[in-house]
């Protein structure tokens, strides 16, 4: 799956890439942490500081939609660099912020930033000349270099001052200015490999492709969003003990972003797919009504390395159907809007009908939600068999 004629995954190529996507997406995956700093600061009850928290990645989600066009054609480089100005300001007014309107006006514009990153940065990935191994690559650093911000940003908050989690991360935002100079900054050239697939001319998902990107990220974030919840109250381990399980799962699971595209080599993508999306939705289930500590752990891990695994191929397959990268992009911004509207969803469902609704529902949902993107994956073997035989014609 290498000969697409794309830019070389060199080291540069690497960095610009983890550092791109780990910032788009950065909004979502510390927003924790953020949601506890301005809930103190100012004082904000659970539905204040989740107004906050969704006006940012509300905004991540729908400017990322609607860059992922424009993220299809050259100029990411400097999409992307304006994404981090833009993101820069809004941390720094949210450091600044000494009332919730200045709070939620920061973090709209902020949102907006990070947007602009992650379609730039997304899209990007499939520019590469070997989907499945950028895919690994950036999926494995994004989740090292997101820990380390998850561990920062409190430190800065305790240590520093209130707020001083924004701080860094506009400080973040300023070291990216150099490193993302190395995002392939425009889709491949075109080739006679590349001729005769109508998906790659178009790159337009379509709605249900969408919906079902959405809804998969909504399952997944949102039952995520209460595992520490449901382990502490079902299987009565401490507090810390549960960050244990979570953080040690999220590192383990890494596994799972290596073994993804080991498995679609041997096993075929579909089937791969269907094994793991399987999986993950069996763990889900598991671990929401399990009251036993092993089986605790061990969903928690296995849910962590499928999720990683449908992740890679995920972004893999788009990128392989469309090099101009306007459908990683858009895939990216559909699961930017279930990352944000999740937890919403699992938390209602969780008090009104209990865990073990709640384990069915994730089952179906996710197994439902991924159909369309199974889909995909067929579609995406198939352009690849189709550049494959264009490259290399009998006779």
């Amino acid at each position: 799956m290498s000969a697409r004629g794309g830019t070389a995954l060199t080291f540069g190529v690497a960095v610009a890439l983890v550092t791109g996507v780990t910032l788009g997406n950065g909004g979502a995956n510390v927003m924790p942490v953020f949601v506890d700093d301005f809930a103190s600061r100012f004082t904000l009850s659970d539905s204040g500081a989740g107004l906050v928290a969704a006006t940012q990645l509300m905004a991540t989600a729908v400017v990322t939609l609607l860059l992922a066009r424009r993220a299809a054609r050259p100029g990411r480089v400097r999409m992307a660099r304006l994404g981090l100005a833009l993101s820069g300001a809004g941390f720094l007014g949210a450091a600044l912020a000494t009332d919730p309107v200045t709070l939620i006006l920061a973090n709209l514009v902020l949102g907006a930033g990070l947007g602009a990153v992650y379609a730039a940065a997304t899209a990007a990935l499939a520019a590469t000349d070997d989907a499945d191994k950028a895919s690994a690559v950036t999926v494995c650093g994004v989740v090292a270099a997101t820990a380390l911000l998850i561990m920062g940003v409190p430190v800065a908050n305790n240590d520093l001052a209130e707020g001083a989690g924004f701080l860094l991360m506009a400080l973040c935002c300023l070291l990216a200015w150099p490193l993302v100079r190395r995002l392939p900054d425009g889709p491949p050239a075109p080739g006679p490999e590349s001729s005769g697939t109508a998906e790659a001319a178009s790159g337009r998902p379509s709605v249900v492709l969408l919906v079902g990107t959405a809804l998969l990220w909504a399952v997944t974030q949102g039952a995520w969003s209460y595992a520490s919840v449901l382990g502490r109250q079902h299987t009565g381990m401490s507090h810390s003990a549960v960050a244990a399980v979570l953080a040690g799962s999220s590192v383990v699971g890494l596994a799972g972003a290596v073994v993804g595209p080991i498995a679609a080599r041997h096993f075929g993508r579909m089937r791969s797919m269907v094994g793991f999306v399987t999986a993950q939705a069996l763990a889900m289930a598991l671990l929401t009504f399990t009251h036993d500590p092993v089986l605790f752990v061990v969903a928690a891990v296995l849910w962590q390395a499928c999720q990683l695994a449908v992740l890679v191929q995920m972004l893999a397959a788009a990128a392989l159907i469309d090099p101009t990268g306007r459908l990683v992009a858009s895939l990216s911004g559909a699961g930017a809007l279930g990352t944000g509207i999740g937890p919403l969803v699992v938390g209602g469902i969780l008090d009104g009908a209990g865990a073990g609704i709640l384990s069915l529902v994730l089952a179906c949902g996710t197994m439902g939600s991924s159909i369309p993107l199974m889909r995909m994956t067929v579609a995406s073997a198939k352009a690849a068999e189709d550049r494959r035989s264009v490259a290399s014609p009998v006779g």
